[in-house]
């Protein structure tokens, strides 16, 4: 099969063909028809992994996934060859990835059923992002009328936060450059925008809630009011962002059956900025380094 992969500690990153993976105990293979790109994957890219999981090479990319399952394997319940399916790689060691033909999950997290009326595309963007979003969204406990600022309101985290805080009931003020970025983002529901590149203590103040997905931690601090929360997807424990007078909370997204099967019910859905074939799969991977406006989804198969 075509995959997405590295060899070895300092390979490039290329479209190999490797082995069909087989799905063990546990497991279903997925024929994939859409993946996405993801931080995660930067860094496995980089090696900034190493050391701190275990390398299984070749190492596939890939994280986020849809498609159908073609292949199922010992003691798996609930999933049958020609189910659609989509969600999250969860493996505790890096090699295994969604960015192939075929790649081989568990079920017991990091797998649900595609709805009909959810695309591939979508699905492939929706299950880390959606993930982390619904995940931020419910540790921030919001309540109808608060004031929220959402960090990092372009990437595909953010685009779910704003669309989700909003149907909370939140008054949303998402970070964006004037132009597309701040058109994208009102699109979703954010009353206000924010130019992140201009400072930000000169045009918000007192917000109740941070979601801190991108930006300086210290600087966010200072336009939440006292007693206001700190949600965070970057930082790992509350005393990495020392403070007093805010409750930090970290997020580490669980891609749990019931959060994808609520994510797929949900009207909310990634924005797509571009979709790339496999083989243009390194350029799928440069446009996001650079930054995005929403997700970059690479398509396997029709």
């Amino acid at each position: 099969m075509r995959a997405v992969a590295f060899t070895e500690f300092g390979a490039a990153v290329a479209v190999r063909e490797i082995a069909v993976p087989e799905p063990g105990e546990g497991e279903v293979r997925v024929r994939v028809h859409a993946a996405s790109i993801n931080g995660f994957d930067l860094a496995v890219a980089n090696g900034y992994l190493q050391g701190v999981m275990e390398h299984r090479f070749p190492v596939v990319l890939g994280k986020d996934f849809a498609g159908v399952v073609d292949a199922v394997g010992a003691g798996v319940g609930g999933y049958a060859v020609g189910d659609r399916v989509f969600g999250v790689v969860t493996k505790a060691f890096l090699g295994d990835g969604s960015l192939a033909e075929f790649v081989t999950v568990p079920v017991a997290i990091g797998l649900a059923k595609l709805p009909d009326e959810v695309s591939f595309t979508d699905g492939g963007a929706l299950g880390l992002a959606g993930s982390a979003a619904r995940d931020a969204v419910a540790a921030a406990g919001l309540t109808a009328g608060e004031r929220v600022l959402v960090s990092g309101a372009t990437g595909g985290v953010g685009n779910l936060v704003v669309r989700l805080a909003v149907q909370a009931g939140a008054t949303v003020i998402a970070t964006a450059r004037p132009g597309e970025e701040q058109e994208l983002v009102t699109s979703l529901g954010a009353a206000e925008t924010a130019d992140h590149t201009a400072g930000l203590a000169g045009q918000v103040k007192d917000v109740d809630v941070v979601f801190h997905l991108a930006g300086d931690a210290a600087e966010l601090l200072g336009v939440l009011r006292a007693g206001g929360r700190f949600v965070s997807t970057l930082v790992g424990a509350p005393d990495q962002v020392p403070t007093e007078e805010h409750t930090v909370l970290p997020v580490r997204a669980q891609p749990t059956a019931a959060t994808l099967d609520a994510l797929a019910a949900d009207d909310a859905r990634p924005v797509v900025e571009k979709v790339y074939p496999l083989e243009g799969a390194l350029d799928a991977i440069a446009h996001f380094t650079a930054g995005t406006k929403g997700k970059i989804v690479v398509s396997v198969a029709e």
